[in-house]
């Protein structure tokens, strides 16, 4: 069975870049709120430069199949 897919949005490429990024900040254990602002900046500062957005896109920080269903 082969289940139809939706492409992601900008705003859900940005949120999961910035996600990832705030994942990797070791201060994040320690500075909940601050993560959280970081991630809010990030995916604002993302969806503001779309052609910085696309181009993370496929990189080591998301991969281009990052929104692709595992079956």
């Amino acid at each position: 069975m082969i289940k139809e897919t939706v492409e992601p949005s900008d705003y859900d490429w940005a949120e999961a870049i910035a996600i990832r990024i705030v994942d990797e900040w070791d201060g994040k254990k320690y500075f909940s709120d601050e993560a959280e602002l970081i991630k809010k900046l990030l995916v604002k500062t993302l969806m503001n430069n779309p052609d910085i957005l696309s181009s993370i896109i496929g990189t080591g920080i998301i991969e281009e199949d990052y929104f692709i269903p595992l079956y």
